[in-house]
Parts: structure tokens; C-alpha cells; sequence
């Protein structure tokens, strides 16, 4: 691939690094089914499929909490809020398990679809069910497809509004659906339009003068393991990574996806099971609300997110 042929002279022989003390080191899952996917969004999916995919993302999840207790590893899940409706009983075995639940939007929907009512509307009714089945404050949110940028800086000022204490929605990367490339690579003070809050980007590895993607999703399935090491290991402050339930699910229906989005979405799919089993032995994760908890916001880099003024 051109990017890894990129990078390959800079991963050469890169060995696993030794985690450094004074960065948090975060594993995280988006929790949706498979039918809510950006690439899936105008596909019309038959009602019996969603309840196929439904089931297995509930068996596959359950199946990331094993692994994950195996590796005495405690993790955050960005939920979305219907699922606290559907299937409450795997969000209580998601929070019962000790790990963090957070909001991933109530039905996968991108910010750029809302307006600032709108998307405050939705942030409050996942953020309650969430909450009803857990009793649990939820602090934190990930926008599907990472989709607070430029256009959506209005929505640091509605999460601020809303309650949450940290967002995880900001990709410091160029890429053709999202992203803010100039962004902080380390967590953040993001600046709205009239509040701040705090931001945790995902891992990025700065080679060749551009921030590569390495924290997880298609990019952990497509690349060699070297290149996320490379970015554990250069990550100062934070290493946020992410993955999907259904990225560790081979066997699933596929769904009748164009060519590009269709090797998006599939490619590597059958080695991410044990891949991630390396990965969990080899740092050692925490959750992002213990690695917040820690964090002293005066320190840290501010960035305005709306586009008439970059950073202060």
C-alpha cells in the first residue's frame, strides 16, 4: 500500500517499545451494529438483517469483555444510546465488568446532520439511557466517524452544555470524511465558539512531516502491528486507541458496499482477534476517565476548533 510503503523505512526492525511512565495508555470501543456504519448510511438493510447484525454485535462485545478480563485490562466503550434501549442487558454487563461507558450519539448519526438544537436533543436523550441502565454518570463522548471539525466547532459549546467532562471526536489527521490536520497529536483544551472542553485525539504517528493514522479501526487492521507500535511508542501524554465490535466479527454478512468503502470496512478483519490479544499484553490500558482524572487542564495546549481563529 502506498502509505506502509511510506513508512516501512522508518519501521524496519522497530521493536516492541517499553511503555512510558508519564503517558496514559487508553483502549477504547465504538459500540453500534454493523448496519450503522458510515459506509452503510442510504443502504436499506432488511429488519431481520439488523436483528442479525444486532445479535452479533452483542455476542462479539461479550466475547471483548473476555478478552479484555484476561488481560486484566479495563477499558472505555462509546456506546450508542438505543442500544441502553434494545439491549440494556449488555450495556449493565459492559459497566458491571468495570469498565467506562460513554456516548457515541444515539443512533450513529454524524454531527454535520444536526444543528446545535438538534444535536443537543440527541446528546441528552443517549446521555440519560445510558445513565438510566448503568447509574452511572457518562462523561465522555466520541462523535460517529469523528465528525466534530471545522464545520461542527459549534459542538464543543453544546458538549459543554450537556454535561460531559471530555470529548474524543477531533482526528488530527487530512482525511476525505473527517479530521482537523493541524490539531494538537496530545490531548487538548478545545475552544468552541463561546466554551471550552477537554479533547482526547486519537494515536497519530508523525513521519515524513504528516500525522499518520495509527490508533486503530481500519488502519489496525490494514497496516503492519510495527506502525502502531511506532506511534505508542513516539505518543507523549496520551495514546488513545480505538476498535468496533464488528471488526472482530470474520463471519458476518457483508453488506453491499461500493469498492472502496466495501475494502474500507473488510479489509483484515480475520486478524484482529489476535492482534489485539498482543496488544492488550504488551501496555498497560486504563480508561479514559481515570487517565482524565489525572490530567491537569492548565497545562495543556489550547486550540480553537471554528475555523476563524486556529489556536490561542
Amino acid at each position: 500500500m502506498a502509505i506502509q510503503t511510506l513508512a516501512e523505512p522508518y519501521l524496519a526492525q522497530v521493536p516492541t517499545p517499553t511503555p512510558t511512565p508519564t503517558t496514559s495508555y487508553v483502549v477504547s470501543f465504538d459500540v453500534e451494529e454493523h448496519n450503522r456504519i458510515e459506509a452503510a448510511s442510504g443502504l436499506n438493510v432488511s429488519p431481520q438483517r439488523q436483528r442479525e447484525y444486532s445479535t452479533r454485535m452483542a455476542s462479539v462485545t461479550l466475547r471483548l469483555l473476555d478478552q479484555l478480563a484476561a488481560a486484566g485490562v479495563q477499558a472505555t466503550f462509546y456506546v450508542v444510546g438505543d442500544i441502553a434501549i434494545t439491549r440494556p442487558e449488555l450495556v449493565r454487563a459492559i459497566h458491571a465488568a468495570g469498565h467506562e461507558i460513554g456516548s457515541h450519539s444515539w443512533d450513529h448519526s454524524r454531527v454535520h446532520r444536526f444543528d446545535p438544537k438538534s444535536f443537543r436533543t440527541d446528546l441528552l436523550r443517549s446521555k440519560d439511557a445510558l445513565e438510566q441502565v448503568t447509574g452511572e454518570r457518562v462523561y465522555g463522548f466520541r462523535a460517529p466517524t469523528f465528525s466534530v471539525d471545522r464545520k461542527t466547532a459549534w459542538a464543543v459549546d453544546v458538549l459543554a452544555e450537556c454535561g460531559f467532562e471530555y470529548d474524543s471526536s477531533i482526528f488530527p489527521i487530512r482525511h476525505d470524511r473527517y479530521g482537523i490536520p493541524d490539531a494538537p497529536q496530545t490531548p487538548f483544551v478545545a475552544v468552541g465558539r463561546e466554551r471550552e472542553l477537554l479533547e482526547l485525539p486519537p494515536l497519530t504517528y508523525r513521519v515524513l512531516g504528516m500525522n499518520l493514522p495509527v490508533a486503530g479501526g481500519g488502519y489496525f487492521r490494514l497496516f503492519p502491528p510495527a506502525v502502531m507500535r511506532a506511534g505508542l511508542r513516539q505518543a507523549t501524554g496520551l495514546a488513545m486507541l480505538y476498535f468496533h465490535p464488528w471488526e472482530f466479527d470474520a463471519d458476518q454478512p457483508r453488506l453491499p458496499l461500493g469498492f472502496l468503502s466495501r475494502w474500507r470496512t473488510y479489509v483484515g478483519v480475520r486478524r484482529t482477534t489476535e492482534r489485539l490479544t498482543h496488544l492488550l499484553a504488551g501496555y498497560p490500558f486504563r480508561r479514559a476517565i481515570d487517565a482524565v482524572r489525572e490530567m491537569q487542564t492548565e497545562t495543556l495546549p489550547r486550540f480553537s476548533v471554528s475555523d476563524d481563529v486556529q489556536a490561542v
